[in-house]
Protein backbone atom coordinates (compact mmCIF):
# COMPACT_ATOMS: atom_id res chain seq x y z
CA UNK A 1 0.00 0.00 0.00
CA UNK A 2 1.20 3.47 -1.32
CA UNK A 3 1.60 5.41 2.22
CA UNK A 4 2.41 8.73 3.09
CA UNK A 5 3.96 10.39 6.49
CA UNK A 6 1.59 13.02 7.35
CA UNK A 7 3.71 14.55 9.63
CA UNK A 8 6.02 15.68 7.06
CA UNK A 9 3.05 17.54 5.50
CA UNK A 10 2.49 19.11 8.60
CA UNK A 11 6.71 20.06 8.06
CA UNK A 12 5.90 21.90 5.22
CA UNK A 13 2.88 23.60 5.88
CA UNK A 14 4.24 24.84 8.78
CA UNK A 15 7.60 26.26 7.26
CA UNK A 16 5.17 28.30 4.68
CA UNK A 17 2.88 29.49 7.28
CA UNK A 18 6.09 30.57 9.45
CA UNK A 19 7.85 32.34 6.04
CA UNK A 20 4.19 34.25 5.29
CA UNK A 21 4.15 34.95 9.16
CA UNK A 22 7.53 36.57 8.68
CA UNK A 23 7.20 38.49 5.65
CA UNK A 24 3.81 40.25 7.62
CA UNK A 25 6.03 40.60 10.80
CA UNK A 26 8.32 42.86 8.28
CA UNK A 27 5.55 45.00 7.28
CA UNK A 28 4.30 45.81 10.77
CA UNK A 29 7.83 46.27 11.63
CA UNK A 30 8.21 48.66 8.88
CA UNK A 31 4.80 50.82 9.47
CA UNK A 32 5.77 51.05 13.67
CA UNK A 33 9.23 52.46 12.66
CA UNK A 34 7.32 55.08 9.99
CA UNK A 35 4.86 56.15 12.85
CA UNK A 36 7.54 56.49 15.68
CA UNK A 37 9.79 58.67 13.09
CA UNK A 38 6.50 60.69 12.27
CA UNK A 39 5.68 61.33 16.31
CA UNK A 40 9.87 61.90 16.38
CA UNK A 41 9.50 64.94 13.74
CA UNK A 42 6.33 66.14 15.28
CA UNK A 43 8.17 66.54 18.53
CA UNK A 44 10.73 68.05 16.98
CA UNK A 45 8.94 71.29 15.86
CA UNK A 46 5.92 71.12 18.25
CA UNK A 47 7.41 70.10 21.34
CA UNK A 48 5.12 71.73 23.75
CA UNK A 49 1.71 69.60 22.31
CA UNK A 50 3.84 66.36 21.67
CA UNK A 51 1.21 64.21 23.22
CA UNK A 52 -1.83 65.19 21.68
CA UNK A 53 -0.37 65.04 17.86
CA UNK A 54 2.19 61.93 18.16
CA UNK A 55 0.76 58.85 15.97
CA UNK A 56 0.50 55.88 17.39
CA UNK A 57 2.28 52.79 16.80
CA UNK A 58 1.13 50.12 14.96
CA UNK A 59 1.11 46.89 16.37
CA UNK A 60 0.47 43.36 15.03
CA UNK A 61 -1.61 41.01 17.55
CA UNK A 62 0.48 38.41 19.31
CA UNK A 63 0.17 34.94 17.83
CA UNK A 64 -0.80 32.38 19.28
CA UNK A 65 1.41 30.13 21.06
CA UNK A 66 -0.85 28.41 23.50
CA UNK A 67 -0.35 25.00 23.52
CA UNK A 68 -2.74 22.45 21.66
CA UNK A 69 -4.10 20.09 24.23
CA UNK A 70 -4.58 16.33 23.49
CA UNK A 71 -5.56 14.02 26.34
CA UNK A 72 -4.90 10.34 26.48
CA UNK A 73 -7.50 8.43 28.33
CA UNK A 74 -5.94 4.82 28.35
CA UNK A 75 -5.34 1.98 30.88
CA UNK A 76 -1.99 2.28 33.05
CA UNK A 77 -3.07 0.13 35.81
CA UNK A 78 -5.18 -2.93 36.40
CA UNK A 79 -6.14 -5.55 33.52
CA UNK A 80 -5.53 -3.35 30.22
CA UNK A 81 -2.61 -2.23 31.56
CA UNK A 82 -0.14 -3.70 28.55
CA UNK A 83 -2.37 -2.01 25.89
CA UNK A 84 -2.77 1.21 27.41
CA UNK A 85 1.54 1.45 27.84
CA UNK A 86 2.27 1.30 23.94
CA UNK A 87 -1.24 3.35 23.12
CA UNK A 88 0.54 6.25 25.66
CA UNK A 89 4.21 5.79 24.07
CA UNK A 90 2.78 5.44 20.73
CA UNK A 91 0.86 9.30 21.36
CA UNK A 92 3.99 10.51 23.39
CA UNK A 93 5.93 9.75 20.52
CA UNK A 94 4.22 11.23 18.09
CA UNK A 95 3.49 14.75 19.98
CA UNK A 96 7.71 15.18 20.18
CA UNK A 97 8.46 14.52 16.31
CA UNK A 98 5.89 17.06 15.50
CA UNK A 99 6.66 19.57 18.12
CA UNK A 100 10.48 19.08 16.56
CA UNK A 101 9.30 19.92 13.29
CA UNK A 102 7.74 23.10 15.02
CA UNK A 103 4.27 22.17 16.48
CA UNK A 104 1.18 22.88 14.47
CA UNK A 105 1.21 26.72 13.16
CA UNK A 106 4.35 26.99 15.42
CA UNK A 107 2.21 26.07 18.70
CA UNK A 108 3.11 23.11 20.71
CA UNK A 109 1.32 19.71 21.11
CA UNK A 110 1.12 19.00 25.15
CA UNK A 111 0.16 14.97 25.96
CA UNK A 112 -2.16 14.80 29.28
CA UNK A 113 -2.05 11.35 30.15
CA UNK A 114 -4.96 10.30 32.62
CA UNK A 115 -4.99 6.51 34.00
CA UNK A 116 -8.79 4.91 33.35
CA UNK A 117 -7.52 2.38 35.26
CA UNK A 118 -9.57 -0.37 33.06
CA UNK A 119 -12.54 0.97 34.95
CA UNK A 120 -15.50 2.83 33.60
CA UNK A 121 -16.23 5.02 36.42
CA UNK A 122 -12.20 6.39 36.07
CA UNK A 123 -12.91 6.46 32.16
CA UNK A 124 -16.08 8.91 32.71
CA UNK A 125 -14.31 11.05 35.47
CA UNK A 126 -10.92 11.27 33.48
CA UNK A 127 -12.84 12.32 30.40
CA UNK A 128 -14.62 15.24 32.08
CA UNK A 129 -10.87 15.91 33.79
CA UNK A 130 -9.76 16.13 30.29
CA UNK A 131 -12.24 18.71 28.85
CA UNK A 132 -11.91 21.11 31.68
CA UNK A 133 -8.11 21.02 30.87
CA UNK A 134 -9.54 21.98 27.50
CA UNK A 135 -8.23 19.10 25.12
CA UNK A 136 -9.32 19.33 21.76
CA UNK A 137 -9.68 15.63 21.19
CA UNK A 138 -8.79 11.97 23.31
CA UNK A 139 -7.70 9.24 22.42
CA UNK A 140 -6.05 5.81 23.55
CA UNK A 141 -9.22 3.62 25.04
CA UNK A 142 -8.66 0.12 25.22
CA UNK A 143 -11.24 -1.47 27.87
CA UNK A 144 -14.95 -1.65 26.04
CA UNK A 145 -16.43 -0.82 29.33
CA UNK A 146 -14.72 2.45 29.09
CA UNK A 147 -15.52 2.73 25.78
CA UNK A 148 -19.09 2.13 26.05
CA UNK A 149 -19.72 4.80 29.30
CA UNK A 150 -17.12 7.43 27.72
CA UNK A 151 -18.53 7.23 24.17
CA UNK A 152 -21.77 8.63 25.60
CA UNK A 153 -19.86 11.79 27.40
CA UNK A 154 -17.96 12.41 24.08
CA UNK A 155 -21.03 13.33 22.33
CA UNK A 156 -22.90 15.07 25.01
CA UNK A 157 -19.72 17.22 25.26
CA UNK A 158 -19.34 17.34 21.65
CA UNK A 159 -15.20 16.43 21.67
CA UNK A 160 -13.72 13.49 19.87
CA UNK A 161 -12.53 10.16 21.29
CA UNK A 162 -10.65 7.71 19.43
CA UNK A 163 -10.75 4.33 20.63
CA UNK A 164 -8.19 1.65 20.22
CA UNK A 165 -9.33 -1.62 21.34
CA UNK A 166 -12.65 -0.74 22.88
CA UNK A 167 -14.69 -2.88 20.47
CA UNK A 168 -18.47 -3.64 21.79
CA UNK A 169 -21.04 -3.10 19.11
CA UNK A 170 -22.89 -1.52 21.60
CA UNK A 171 -20.09 1.93 21.96
CA UNK A 172 -21.39 3.67 18.49
CA UNK A 173 -25.27 4.45 17.69
CA UNK A 174 -26.33 5.80 14.33
CA UNK A 175 -26.14 9.21 16.16
CA UNK A 176 -22.94 9.01 16.98
CA UNK A 177 -20.99 11.90 15.56
CA UNK A 178 -17.60 12.14 18.18
CA UNK A 179 -16.43 8.88 18.48
CA UNK A 180 -14.11 7.08 16.23
CA UNK A 181 -12.76 3.68 16.20
CA UNK A 182 -9.05 3.50 15.00
CA UNK A 183 -7.52 -0.35 15.37
CA UNK A 184 -9.94 -2.97 16.62
CA UNK A 185 -13.83 -2.86 14.57
CA UNK A 186 -16.63 -3.49 16.25
CA UNK A 187 -17.06 -7.22 17.51
CA UNK A 188 -19.25 -8.32 14.75
CA UNK A 189 -16.75 -7.55 12.14
CA UNK A 190 -14.07 -9.54 13.90
CA UNK A 191 -15.85 -12.81 14.27
CA UNK A 192 -16.02 -13.31 9.95
CA UNK A 193 -12.36 -13.51 9.81
CA UNK A 194 -12.01 -15.97 12.37
CA UNK A 195 -14.80 -18.57 10.76
CA UNK A 196 -13.21 -17.62 7.33
CA UNK A 197 -9.93 -19.38 8.70
CA UNK A 198 -11.66 -22.46 10.29
CA UNK A 199 -13.23 -22.81 7.25
CA UNK A 200 -10.30 -22.58 5.17
CA UNK A 201 -8.27 -24.90 7.27
CA UNK A 202 -10.89 -27.71 6.95
CA UNK A 203 -11.99 -27.40 10.76
CA UNK A 204 -15.08 -28.50 11.99
CA UNK A 205 -15.33 -28.08 15.46
CA UNK A 206 -14.23 -24.53 17.52
CA UNK A 207 -14.17 -23.73 21.19
CA UNK A 208 -13.91 -20.51 22.27
CA UNK A 209 -13.56 -18.59 26.01
CA UNK A 210 -14.65 -15.46 26.88
CA UNK A 211 -14.66 -12.96 29.29
CA UNK A 212 -17.75 -11.82 31.23
CA UNK A 213 -17.86 -8.18 30.46
CA UNK A 214 -18.53 -6.33 27.47
CA UNK A 215 -16.30 -7.13 24.30
CA UNK A 216 -16.59 -10.71 25.42
CA UNK A 217 -19.87 -10.83 25.50
CA UNK A 218 -20.48 -8.76 22.24
CA UNK A 219 -17.78 -11.73 20.48
CA UNK A 220 -19.60 -14.04 21.89
CA UNK A 221 -22.76 -12.90 20.02
CA UNK A 222 -21.01 -12.67 16.90
CA UNK A 223 -19.22 -15.66 17.23
CA UNK A 224 -22.94 -17.36 17.46
CA UNK A 225 -23.62 -15.26 14.62
CA UNK A 226 -21.62 -15.88 12.46
CA UNK A 227 -21.48 -19.71 12.90
CA UNK A 228 -24.50 -20.08 12.52
CA UNK A 229 -24.33 -19.31 8.91
CA UNK A 230 -21.30 -22.35 8.57
CA UNK A 231 -23.47 -25.24 9.41
CA UNK A 232 -20.66 -27.89 8.47
CA UNK A 233 -18.52 -26.32 11.62
CA UNK A 234 -19.85 -26.77 15.55
CA UNK A 235 -19.46 -23.85 17.92
CA UNK A 236 -18.91 -24.36 21.84
CA UNK A 237 -18.26 -21.22 23.91
CA UNK A 238 -17.06 -21.04 27.78
CA UNK A 239 -17.89 -17.63 29.74
CA UNK A 240 -15.12 -16.83 32.56
CA UNK A 241 -14.92 -14.33 34.14
CA UNK A 242 -12.05 -11.55 33.41
CA UNK A 243 -10.10 -12.37 36.08
CA UNK A 244 -9.82 -15.46 35.78
CA UNK A 245 -6.02 -16.70 35.33
CA UNK A 246 -7.14 -20.74 35.56
CA UNK A 247 -8.74 -21.99 32.60
CA UNK A 248 -8.38 -25.85 33.54
CA UNK A 249 -12.10 -25.76 34.24
CA UNK A 250 -12.88 -24.34 30.48
CA UNK A 251 -10.17 -26.21 28.78
CA UNK A 252 -11.62 -29.49 30.14
CA UNK A 253 -14.98 -28.89 29.20
CA UNK A 254 -13.66 -27.88 25.48
CA UNK A 255 -11.46 -30.95 25.91
CA UNK A 256 -14.52 -33.06 25.88
CA UNK A 257 -15.91 -31.41 22.86
CA UNK A 258 -12.69 -31.42 21.00
CA UNK A 259 -12.51 -28.71 18.83
CA UNK A 260 -9.46 -28.44 15.96
CA UNK A 261 -9.95 -24.42 16.87
CA UNK A 262 -9.30 -22.66 20.05
CA UNK A 263 -10.58 -19.15 19.79
CA UNK A 264 -9.46 -16.81 22.89
CA UNK A 265 -10.95 -13.63 21.21
CA UNK A 266 -13.54 -12.62 23.42
CA UNK A 267 -10.96 -13.15 26.70
CA UNK A 268 -7.72 -10.52 26.00
CA UNK A 269 -6.14 -10.63 29.00
CA UNK A 270 -6.60 -14.53 29.42
CA UNK A 271 -5.09 -15.16 26.21
CA UNK A 272 -1.71 -16.49 26.80
CA UNK A 273 -2.81 -18.86 29.85
CA UNK A 274 -5.27 -20.41 27.44
CA UNK A 275 -2.47 -21.01 25.30
CA UNK A 276 0.04 -22.35 28.31
CA UNK A 277 -2.87 -24.24 29.60
CA UNK A 278 -4.39 -25.70 26.41
CA UNK A 279 -0.95 -27.48 25.83
CA UNK A 280 -0.33 -28.97 29.27
CA UNK A 281 -3.53 -30.21 28.34
CA UNK A 282 -2.53 -31.60 25.57
CA UNK A 283 -4.78 -29.45 22.94
CA UNK A 284 -2.22 -28.74 20.67
CA UNK A 285 -4.08 -26.98 18.19
CA UNK A 286 -4.44 -23.63 17.06
CA UNK A 287 -5.67 -20.76 19.14
CA UNK A 288 -6.55 -17.21 17.89
CA UNK A 289 -5.53 -14.30 20.23
CA UNK A 290 -7.24 -11.28 21.42
CA UNK A 291 -5.49 -8.56 19.43
CA UNK A 292 -3.38 -8.88 22.11
CA UNK A 293 0.21 -7.27 22.45
CA UNK A 294 2.50 -10.13 21.28
CA UNK A 295 5.19 -9.17 23.25
CA UNK A 296 2.69 -10.14 25.93
CA UNK A 297 2.05 -13.31 24.53
CA UNK A 298 5.80 -14.22 24.29
CA UNK A 299 7.26 -12.49 27.08
CA UNK A 300 5.38 -14.42 29.84
CA UNK A 301 6.77 -17.59 29.66
CA UNK A 302 4.20 -18.26 26.66
CA UNK A 303 6.68 -18.61 24.29
CA UNK A 304 7.11 -22.43 23.46
CA UNK A 305 3.70 -22.96 23.85
CA UNK A 306 2.66 -20.20 21.32
CA UNK A 307 5.36 -20.83 18.47
CA UNK A 308 3.66 -22.09 15.08
CA UNK A 309 0.13 -22.27 17.46
CA UNK A 310 -0.80 -18.84 18.02
CA UNK A 311 -2.25 -16.45 15.75
CA UNK A 312 -3.38 -13.18 16.31
CA UNK A 313 -5.16 -10.27 13.95
CA UNK A 314 -3.99 -6.64 14.32
CA UNK A 315 -4.38 -3.29 12.52
CA UNK A 316 -0.14 -3.09 11.72
CA UNK A 317 1.44 -4.24 8.54
CA UNK A 318 4.69 -5.44 10.26
CA UNK A 319 6.09 -6.45 6.86
CA UNK A 320 6.15 -2.42 5.52
CA UNK A 321 8.90 -0.39 5.07
CA UNK A 322 7.08 2.42 7.23
CA UNK A 323 6.65 -0.05 10.03
CA UNK A 324 10.13 -1.30 10.12
CA UNK A 325 11.11 2.78 10.37
CA UNK A 326 8.51 3.64 12.76
CA UNK A 327 9.46 0.99 14.90
CA UNK A 328 13.19 2.04 15.14
CA UNK A 329 12.18 5.86 16.14
CA UNK A 330 9.65 3.87 18.91
CA UNK A 331 12.15 1.34 20.03
CA UNK A 332 14.59 4.61 20.42
CA UNK A 333 11.83 6.55 22.29
CA UNK A 334 11.08 4.07 25.08
CA UNK A 335 11.58 1.37 27.28
CA UNK A 336 9.34 -1.24 24.76
CA UNK A 337 10.73 -3.82 23.11
CA UNK A 338 8.35 -4.37 20.44
CA UNK A 339 5.85 -1.92 18.31
CA UNK A 340 2.69 -3.25 18.69
CA UNK A 341 -0.19 -2.36 17.11
CA UNK A 342 -1.46 -0.03 19.60
CA UNK A 343 1.52 2.36 19.53
CA UNK A 344 0.96 2.70 15.68
CA UNK A 345 -2.91 3.49 16.81
CA UNK A 346 -1.45 6.27 19.01
CA UNK A 347 0.94 7.33 16.74
CA UNK A 348 -1.80 7.76 14.32
CA UNK A 349 -4.31 9.19 16.45
CA UNK A 350 -2.12 12.37 17.33
CA UNK A 351 -1.04 12.52 13.63
CA UNK A 352 -4.67 13.05 12.76
CA UNK A 353 -5.52 15.36 15.34
CA UNK A 354 -2.57 17.63 14.75
CA UNK A 355 -3.58 17.38 11.09
CA UNK A 356 -7.26 18.65 11.85
CA UNK A 357 -6.11 21.61 14.29
CA UNK A 358 -3.76 22.62 11.10
CA UNK A 359 -6.50 22.39 9.00
CA UNK A 360 -9.78 24.34 11.04
CA UNK A 361 -8.15 25.18 14.55
CA UNK A 362 -8.49 23.76 17.67
CA UNK A 363 -12.07 23.83 18.16
CA UNK A 364 -13.18 20.10 18.96
CA UNK A 365 -16.49 19.85 16.94
CA UNK A 366 -14.28 21.44 14.33
CA UNK A 367 -11.99 18.94 14.53
CA UNK A 368 -14.70 16.36 14.78
CA UNK A 369 -16.54 17.18 11.39
CA UNK A 370 -12.88 17.92 9.29
CA UNK A 371 -12.34 14.12 10.03
CA UNK A 372 -15.16 12.80 9.02
CA UNK A 373 -14.50 13.99 6.03
CA UNK A 374 -10.85 12.90 5.41
CA UNK A 375 -8.80 9.55 4.49
CA UNK A 376 -5.35 8.91 6.17
CA UNK A 377 -2.62 6.45 4.98
CA UNK A 378 -1.32 6.32 8.43
CA UNK A 379 2.81 5.24 9.02
CA UNK A 380 2.19 1.56 9.96
CA UNK A 381 -1.13 0.52 9.05
CA UNK A 382 -2.41 -2.60 7.36
CA UNK A 383 -5.23 -0.72 6.27
CA UNK A 384 -6.08 3.19 4.86
CA UNK A 385 -8.18 5.09 8.01
CA UNK A 386 -11.60 6.15 7.12
CA UNK A 387 -14.55 6.11 9.18
CA UNK A 388 -18.71 5.85 8.49
CA UNK A 389 -21.27 8.64 9.81
CA UNK A 390 -21.12 6.74 12.51
CA UNK A 391 -17.45 6.33 13.52
CA UNK A 392 -16.89 2.90 12.50
CA UNK A 393 -13.74 2.10 10.61
CA UNK A 394 -14.76 2.51 6.85
CA UNK A 395 -12.21 -0.07 5.06
CA UNK A 396 -10.79 -2.29 8.22
CA UNK A 397 -8.35 -5.05 7.11
CA UNK A 398 -6.97 -6.86 9.84
CA UNK A 399 -3.48 -8.53 9.16
CA UNK A 400 -3.89 -12.19 10.65
CA UNK A 401 -0.37 -13.46 11.84
CA UNK A 402 0.82 -16.61 13.71
CA UNK A 403 3.92 -16.41 16.02
CA UNK A 404 6.66 -18.42 14.34
CA UNK A 405 10.49 -19.24 15.73
CA UNK A 406 13.06 -17.30 13.40
CA UNK A 407 15.09 -13.98 14.22
CA UNK A 408 13.29 -11.06 13.33
CA UNK A 409 14.66 -8.36 11.11
CA UNK A 410 17.07 -6.06 12.43
CA UNK A 411 15.48 -3.02 14.74
CA UNK A 412 12.52 -4.64 14.57
CA UNK A 413 11.99 -5.84 18.12
CA UNK A 414 14.15 -6.76 21.04
CA UNK A 415 11.72 -9.18 22.61
CA UNK A 416 13.54 -12.36 21.63
CA UNK A 417 13.89 -14.62 18.80
CA UNK A 418 10.86 -14.94 17.15
CA UNK A 419 8.70 -13.43 14.70
CA UNK A 420 5.56 -13.02 13.36
CA UNK A 421 4.69 -14.60 9.91
CA UNK A 422 1.96 -13.35 8.17
CA UNK A 423 -1.54 -15.68 7.60
CA UNK A 424 -3.86 -13.15 5.72
CA UNK A 425 -4.36 -9.81 5.78
CA UNK A 426 -8.18 -9.75 5.26
CA UNK A 427 -10.65 -8.01 2.35
CA UNK A 428 -12.07 -4.95 3.65
CA UNK A 429 -14.64 -5.87 5.97
CA UNK A 430 -18.07 -4.19 5.96
CA UNK A 431 -18.72 -2.07 8.48
CA UNK A 432 -20.66 -2.64 10.89
CA UNK A 433 -24.03 -0.51 11.28
CA UNK A 434 -25.64 -0.49 14.98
Amino acid sequence: MKRHRTAWRFILLFAVIALVAAACGDDDTSSTTAAATTAATTADTTADTTADTAAPATTSAPADTSPIKIGALTSLTATFTPWGVHARDGMQLAVDEINAAGGVDGRMLELIVVDDQSNAEEGVSGFERLVEDGVVAIGGTISSDVGLATARIAEELEVPLFLVKAGSGAILTQDSRYTFRTCLPAAPMVAGPVAQYAEAQGITKVGAIIADYGWGQAVKSALEDEFAGYPDIELQVEVAPISESDFTTYLRSLETFGPGLIVSTGHPPGAGGITIQSAALGLDVPITGAWTPLSLIMGGGVADAAIDRYADFGCADYFSADYADLAARYLASSDNVFLEDDAVAGFGIVTMIAAAVAAVGDDPVAVAEWLHTQTFDLEGYSHQMGWTAWGELATSQPLFVVIGDGVPPAGIHESGDWWAESLILADPLEPFAP
